[in-house]
């Protein structure tokens, strides 16, 4: 940029992308400093070097603020834990899956967990039954990432949730009524 610029002769490039030709590097610095502007240099490999006539300041804002838009509309997954027992009660699975069900429903994926304790390691069917009872629970909110598998002395699995176009979302917000 502007004073470091190595090169003794470049081709300029006007602000709005006109070619004004090819410049001894002093020229083309006092040309930009009779437009206020600053001489970036774009192409530092070609043959002479390509430098543009530009705001360097406002271009360096104008990348930050896109780069702000872009973080803005990116979504962050986050993933949640529910943890279980073998023997759970009906009243607590209920509870467990309406939890699983409004994560999964805030586009969370869900991490159930399912200890087993001292005889239960020797029957992980009947986590394994509990794990498919519970994703046919809340199968219309979210599908099996990750199918249950035995790490130690638990098993887990991953549910993610189903991604709904805008327009079905859209639908699901009018027909809610308003309190």
């Amino acid at each position: 940029m502007n004073g470091a610029i190595r090169a003794k002769e470049v081709r300029v490039v006007a602000p709005d992308g006109e070619q004004i030709g090819v410049k001894k590097i002093n020229e083309a610095l006092w040309l930009a400093e009779q437009l206020d502007l600053d001489l970036v240099e774009v192409a530092p490999n070609a043959k002479p070097p390509v430098c543009r006539l530009m705001d360097y300041g406002r271009y360096k804002y104008e990348q930050s603020v896109k780069q702000r838009e872009a973080r803005k509309k990116q979504t962050r997954t986050t993933i949640k834990e529910l943890r279980m027992r073998v023997r759970i009660g009906e009243h607590d699975f209920e509870i467990t899956s309406r939890k699983a069900q409004e994560f999964l429903e805030s586009q969370d994926k869900v991490k159930v967990t399912i200890r087993f304790r001292g005889r239960e390691r020797e029957r992980p069917e009947f986590g394994r039954d509990l794990m498919s009872r519970l994703a046919e629970e809340v199968a219309e909110y979210g599908t099996i990432e990750q199918a249950p598998k035995i790490e130690g002395g638990s098993m887990t699995m991953v549910l993610a949730p189903v991604r709904r176009s805008k327009s079905s979302q859209s639908e699901d917000n009018e027909e809610q009524p308003d309190e």
